[in-house]
């Protein structure tokens, strides 16, 4: 307990250190996007800290324990995604001049509405995703102090909204680098550790718990959820605002292009590597062990108090950086693409209210990170309704030489709206499968608003 403390702090003071010393933001560009001079080092980074975090460390430990590699077959989804966006969509994104946010490349293709509409989606859903950063960090906190809830989730909330309000995008990129560089080092440790000391039978008892953990993956999970699970994964986070902020961002199109590759070339390994470290806990944790819990209870069971201790400090720091990135993505959204659409125009008065709207958002998200049931679980919530919202109209509008406002409009409002009830709908055995009608309507939507207002201008431009 002591120990566990003492590095937890000391983690805090030198996590508050780098922070101030990537300089507080004095101008709205560094705040926002870091006047687009990102390199590629740190766009690799940030991007491989924000998505490495409870999801694809805690949960998909969890995951590989009860479903062994199925799970590696959905989080190869996400690093397909990645690897797609950098060859097809993030040099466009960083192409557009004047762009901050994704709802400034919604303004420019569809016109202050539908920016002003994408906006609100993007708030709503970063405000969500932060809602499940903040549980996660509060579940290790929990552990490592044995807090009360709402402490646990006040203390991860502060801590993070103190260096982000301040530093802005630069300060963000600077400690998720850090961060990434500790926890990319110690979990693929850890594995080793246990490979070499705690595999009995060695590599054989290693094939059949993996084996037997997977044939119940396969046996458990319906094909419509395999299905569900692999497309929300696929775009559930297809550019979110911390990734489309990097984007915008990046130093060059060729920095934006190579950095989201290389994530996503790196995210392969790490799915393997957090899979593997779940099926090596099998026969040391409790079937009864939640999934969130599978990866902390196997380190206490099994690995020195000091490297205990070190994990913590470690998924702390991991969430944090997911957490940094939400909030900084979520009150620029609301400063560039509602705020600045009616006031607070000047620079000065931009750079307040990015500052304050972190704050807000920080609030508002710590409220509801007391309702979030499991970190994969809320995650699904968040993408389930974030594909069929944007992605179609993003996407599309990219590609089409001029897109039509009414399709952009009818694509996210129809998105949203059948996402939400989908997600709401207790006849399925899960809600992951509410991406996919939700995404059917959704380019329904965008198909009948470009054909409606083609037949209204009486032609093909709009």
């Amino acid at each position: 307990m002591v120990l566990s403390t003492v590095l937890v702090v000391g983690y805090v003071v030198v996590l508050i250190v780098v922070a101030a010393r990537a300089r507080t933001a004095r101008e709205y560009a560094d705040f926002s996007i870091a006047r687009r001079a990102l390199p590629l080092a740190l766009i690799f980074g940030s991007l491989c800290a924000t998505y490495v975090g409870p999801a694809f460390s805690i949960s998909f430990v969890g995951r590989g324990y009860n479903n062994g590699f199925l799970f590696l077959l959905v989080g190869l989804a996400y690093s397909v995604q990645n690897i797609l966006v950098g060859l097809l969509v993030a040099p466009r994104l960083r192409a557009l001049k004047d762009c901050y946010t994704l709802g400034d490349v919604f303004g420019q293709k569809y016109g202050p509405r539908c920016q002003v509409l994408a906006g609100i989606i993007s708030v709503l859903l970063c405000t969500l995703f932060s809602a499940v950063m903040i549980s996660a960090g509060a579940v290790v906190l929990d552990d490592i102090f044995g807090l009360p809830r709402w402490v646990s989730v006040a203390v991860v909330a502060v801590v993070t909204t103190s260096y982000t309000a301040f530093g802005g995008l630069r300060a963000s990129v600077i400690t998720d680098a850090y961060h990434f560089a500790l926890f990319a080092l110690l979990l693929p440790g850890i594995l080793l550790y246990e490979l070499l000391f705690h595999v009995e039978g060695g590599a054989a008892a290693f094939y059949e718990q993996a084996v037997a953990a997977t044939s119940h993956g396969f046996a458990t999970t319906p094909p419509v959820e395999i299905i569900g699970f692999v497309t929300a994964f696929l775009l559930g986070e297809t550019l979110i605002p911390p990734y489309a902020n990097l984007a915008l961002a990046s130093r060059t199109t060729v920095v934006s292009r190579n950095g989201f590759i290389l994530a996503g070339l790196f995210s392969t390994l790490w799915f393997a590597v957090m899979i593997a470290l779940g099926i090596i806990a099998r026969p040391v944790v409790p079937s009864s062990t939640g999934e969130d819990y599978v990866l902390l209870t196997f380190v206490k069971a099994t690995m020195p108090h000091a490297a205990y201790a070190l994990l913590l400090v470690s998924l702390v720091s991991i969430v944090l950086s997911s957490l940094d990135s939400l909030l900084n993505a979520g009150a620029v959204v609301f400063t560039q693409d509602i705020i600045r659409r009616f006031a607070a125009r000047q620079d000065s008065a931009a750079l307040t209210a990015g500052r304050y709207s972190t704050v807000v958002i920080a609030a508002v998200a710590a409220a509801m990170a007391v309702f979030v049931p499991s970190v994969i679980k809320g995650l699904l919530v968040c993408y389930n309704i974030w594909a069929p919202a944007i992605l179609p109209a993003l996407i599309l509008g990219l590609w089409i030489h001029k897109p039509r406002p009414l399709a952009g409009i009818l694509s996210m409002v129809v998105g949203t709206v059948v996402a939400i009830l989908f997600q709401l709908e207790t006849v399925f055995e899960t809600d992951v499968v509410a991406v996919l009608p939700a995404l059917i309507c959704s380019l329904a939507a965008y198909a009948a608003g470009h054909y409606i207002q083609g037949l209204l201008v009486g032609g093909p431009d709009r």
